[in-house]
């Protein structure tokens, strides 16, 4: 068996796109509950909302392509959707992303633990270091810290707010109204950490909750970004490509977290994937065809994306002449996986092409036996569907493909834990 995930935006959903029914679900919250029910009636392990703090301006050196499109903006914050969810749903995992840049270790860890309090174990943080000098410049600094040293200040932050979590013995809440005793203050400890970039006295001011530390999910990329990952995470959010690549990808982090200490069987890797799904495989076919025509066709919108990944301005670059080389400090493997071998290539003909990612296309049948091929050959752990939440692509993936899935073994029939660390850990 697999797992499932959803990677999720608390945006606008792709409200321009041509194949998305209606854009204009943001931000009504019916959308959300009603995505999150049906995700989990599917067997989902967890739904994970990304985050961004800032507007994109990359492109032209303006606000304009993303606001005028949609694209990255505007976001809320997914702290405050996780409440509402939580209490709309029973089982599902839910994951938020918080940024170690920018989030002091007190308060993110007194944040988890309230959440996971009032989840009743069901949440987890997608770790981020932020790559826009755009994000850092909104937190009061003039640029972000380079690449390598975000991830040094991730790394003291991951300890700083782990000495935090743990800060309570398991049993510190004794509860005992007859003795007049809530929590045995012995087993409650100062925390005193200092490191190089973070330091916090401590304990936290709250108990653990019903995980103690919530699950971690990270994407870890860069080599720097896979050590991090090793070292912390819990579920990984892998960028997918070819079979041979996604194999190699696993092969390495299960070598990383052997390295760290840890059994690499305990964390889960899911594949970053496309879906097209259509009541017969042709008609998955034709939709595909008509989506890549869509996006081949508006090369403002690839220029756009690819100056939001690298923050390098491409539309002061000539479209019909070979790109010189770039360098970033802001998302450095997708750019690096923008250019690779295409060093020859215009920048139509690079902003033109389809950047290779999984996607599984097909009828529900057709496309579950695709998922388990790719399984079969990786032996990863399972998929995060990459969709808008547009009612077709709920319906598509949760309502038809998963019960196909469900039908074949390939996922779970029911959830067999209350937490999320507990279903993550099931198989």
């Amino acid at each position: 068996m697999f797992h499932l995930g959803w990677f999720l935006s608390f945006s606008t959903q792709a409200w321009h796109a041509p194949h998305s029914d209606r854009g204009g679900l943001f931000p009504n919250t019916d959308v959300y509950v009603d995505f999150a029910r049906a995700l989990e009636r599917a067997g989902f392990d967890y739904l994970m909302i990304e985050d961004g703090s800032f507007i994109p301006d990359a492109y032209g050196s303006s606000m304009e392509h993303s606001l005028r499109t949609g694209f990255a903006s505007p976001k809320h914050d997914p702290m405050a959707l996780v409440p509402l969810l939580a209490a709309s749903t029973e089982k599902i995992g839910l994951i938020a992303t918080m940024t170690t840049s920018f989030y002091p270790p007190f308060l993110a860890a007194r944040l988890m633990t309230t959440l996971d309090h009032l989840s009743g174990g069901r949440v987890g943080f997608n770790l981020v270091t932020a790559h826009n000098d755009r994000t850092a410049q909104n937190y009061g600094m003039d640029k972000h810290w380079d690449h390598s040293e975000r991830y040094a200040i991730a790394t003291d932050w991951a300890q700083a707010v782990t000495a935090l979590l743990t800060s309570w013995d398991e049993d510190a809440v004794v509860d005992d109204v007859a003795a007049g005793i809530y929590a045995d203050h012995t087993k409650i400890h100062q925390t005193d950490y200092e490191g190089s970039y973070f330091s916090s006295r401590g304990p936290l001011n709250v108990p653990p909750g019903p995980q103690r530390i919530p699950v971690i999910c990270q994407a870890g990329g860069s080599p720097v970004g896979r050590v991090f990952a090793s070292r912390f995470a819990d579920t990984i959010v892998a960028p997918s490509g070819s079979i041979e690549w996604m194999k190699q990808y696993r092969t390495d982090i299960r070598a990383g977290l052997v390295d760290a200490g840890r059994d690499p069987d305990a964390v889960k890797v899911l594949f970053l994937t496309d879906f097209i799904i259509g009541d017969t495989h042709e008609d998955a076919l034709e939709l595909q065809r008509r989506r890549h025509a869509a996006m081949v066709a508006d090369i403002e919108g690839r220029l756009a994306y690819m100056s939001f990944a690298s923050g390098i301005d491409f539309s002061t670059f000539d479209l019909d002449a070979p790109v010189p080389p770039v360098s970033t400090n802001a998302a450095k493997t997708t750019t690096a996986q923008m250019f690779a071998g295409r060093e020859h290539q215009t920048l139509r003909e690079i902003a033109s092409t389809i950047i290779p990612s999984l996607e599984i296309v097909g009828s529900p049948a057709t496309a579950a036996d695709q998922m388990e091929a790719v399984m079969a050959e990786v032996g990863g752990d399972g998929f995060l569907v990459n969709s808008p939440v547009t009612p077709r692509a709920v319906a598509d993936i949760a309502g038809d493909l998963a019960p196909e899935l469900r039908r074949r073994g390939l996922i779970r029939s029911e959830y067999s834990a209350d937490t999320l660390r507990g279903n993550l850990t099931a198989y």
